[in-house]
């Protein structure tokens, strides 16, 4: 039985936003933003446009993901993931690809500004960041089946994310503004480790070789811990080496949904790791919004 009479297109252009997915995008930013203000040289207007030039480039990857992925037959019926909507036939392939260049388009417009603001710095994060945008699910060679998709989400959503909305806002970078990019990046790469992990056995069998399916099983989990461990070791480096306040610490209350993910990362497999999937969005939020507030209250 078809699943379009129940689900409006309206709603089948929500389910290909992945709203879930969107603390991805609002994680690091926040990052940015706090270590500017802590720096003394924050401004309003290019952090936001930084905000919703981060939203756009989420948006514009998960739609991109859903229809690149059709194209190459990833997604089986056999997926235990979230419906997709190209699949599913809920939007059609040519309105997919039309709405994905409308939002890349859209973050390209925000980039003008932020150009404006920042100089030729910004045009390189932008122009790579939207290119490889396309390259994870689409192209010749597709990184995300090529075991690259974990580095390149740490480079774009976490290195590149933050230390391009303080460079907008500074017009400057310094090592501890990268250093400060690491949990942002780590914690966002946790969120692909989730999903990949949940994925192995019908990626594997689509022949998609993310990373998750050439390490296995143990091997990701283990990925996973790692990924953790340098999101709450940084803080404490902050303040020890970069000189930064205390405060940064408070990093440390998210450390228990940092336990429970991890739980259910060693327990669970399959479709019950949907939810671990919003867990683990949950927890970059809160862990970039516990580090901004830190470094924006020992200023």
């Amino acid at each position: 039985m078809s699943i379009e009479p129940v689900i409006s297109r309206r709603r089948a252009w929500v389910m290909a936003a992945r709203p879930r997915t969107l603390p991805a995008a609002v994680a690091p930013v926040l990052v940015g933003t706090a270590i500017a203000y802590a720096d003394g040289v924050f401004r309003p207007l290019p952090a936001l446009a930084a905000l919703l030039g981060a939203l756009l480039l989420q948006i514009g990857v998960n739609l991109a993901n859903d229809y690149f992925d059709h194209l190459r037959g990833v997604d089986t019926p056999d997926r235990v993931g979230p419906t997709r909507v190209a699949a599913s036939g809920l939007i059609p392939l040519p309105m997919l690809r039309g709405g994905m260049l409308v939002v890349f388009g859209l973050a390209v417009l925000v980039g003008l500004y932020l150009v404006i603001e920042g100089g030729w710095p910004i045009v390189v994060i932008g122009v790579s960041a939207i290119l490889s945008a396309l390259a994870y699910s689409g192209g010749p060679f597709p990184l995300a089946s090529h075991g690259l998709g974990d580095l390149f989400v740490f480079l774009y959503f976490g290195l590149a994310a933050v230390c391009g909305t303080y460079y907008a806002q500074a017009h400057s970078l310094h090592p501890a503004v990268v250093l400060g990019a690491v949990p942002a990046g780590t914690l966002i790469t946790a969120i692909l480790v989730v999903n990949n992990y949940r994925d192995i056995e019908t990626d594997r069998r689509a022949g998609k070789h993310t990373l998750a399916v050439m390490l296995g099983e143990v091997g990701t989990r283990a990925e996973f811990i790692i990924l953790l461990f340098m999101a709450y070791c940084i803080p404490f480096v902050m303040w020890l080496a970069a000189g930064y306040s205390p405060w940064s610490l408070l990093t440390l209350g998210s450390l228990p949904l940092a336990f429970a993910l991890t739980r259910t990362m060693f327990t669970q497999k399959g479709p019950a790791l949907n939810r671990a999937l919003a867990s683990s969005a949950q927890l970059a939020l809160v862990h970039s919004m516990l580090f901004a507030l830190g470094l924006v209250l020992g200023r």
